[in-house]
């Protein structure tokens, strides 16, 4: 059998429920990215794209027949919209993790968003959910209002992400509060497990960003230092 088709066919099945394979690999592969993202390594974001496309078969199950038979267009163009975002952010944190000095070679310096930042992040949360609700309830996806809110979220977490601002892993709590939910009901359980494992993990990288960015603001800077001033 062809490896790709016996990829796309593959069954667990639990409790009587039968799960996909490429969703349980396709969610593997984002804790995968998400480590990396907290560690802000390059590989990142390759890794994801693999996990996205993967998770992108899973999402569109009228035609790639999942156990679900639910096209969630919501939650498959999040994974296109995940590829392309990423291809951003790898191309940006290759260029900055080449000219880095130390062993380290990070892909971005976290930094906290300006006020003006955070006021766009916000009006872009609004104007987006609510697009996008009236854009995915016409084309007849499941739950229209909160895939548009996991939509826009995952857009401008991703984004914040490519740019280093460490309120992205807050945008990512609130898309994880409504994502189970929504996946539970849904049953996708492998994603709504994941959604979960995120949310203790998205605590954990914002705390290490967090710590990242106070040990930077902690350290005198050279200019004031070569003046004596405090």
């Amino acid at each position: 059998m062809n490896p790709v088709f016996a990829l796309l066919d593959a069954k667990l099945t639990i409790a009587h429920s039968q799960i996909l394979w490429r969703e349980i690999i396709g969610n593997v592969f984002g804790v995968g990215s998400a480590v990396g993202g907290m560690r802000r390594r390059v590989w990142a974001w390759p890794i994801g794209i693999v996990g996205n496309a993967l998770l992108f078969t899973v999402f569109v199950g009228g035609i790639f027949h999942t156990p679900q038979h639910l096209n969630m267009a919501g939650q498959a163009g999040r994974q296109l919209m995940f590829i392309a975002v990423s291809a951003y952010g790898w191309w940006g944190w290759y260029r900055h993790a080449r000219t880095e000095s130390g062993l380290e070679h990070r892909g971005v310096v976290p930094r906290w968003a300006t006020t003006r930042e955070r006021w766009v992040l916000v009006v872009a949360m609004a104007v987006g959910t609510l697009g996008f609700a009236k854009l995915f309830a016409l084309i007849g996806s499941y739950g229209p209002w909160s895939e548009s809110w996991i939509f826009t979220g995952s857009v401008l977490a991703t984004y914040g992400m490519a740019r280093g601002l460490a309120e992205f892993w807050v945008i990512w709590i609130a898309v994880d509060l409504v994502g189970v939910p929504l996946l539970l009901k849904a049953g996708y359980y492998p994603s709504a497990t994941l959604y979960l494992a995120y949310a203790g993990f998205v605590v954990w990288g914002f705390a290490v960003w967090f710590r990242t960015i106070k040990a930077a603001d902690s350290m005198p800077r050279p200019d004031l230092a070569a003046t004596g001033t405090h």
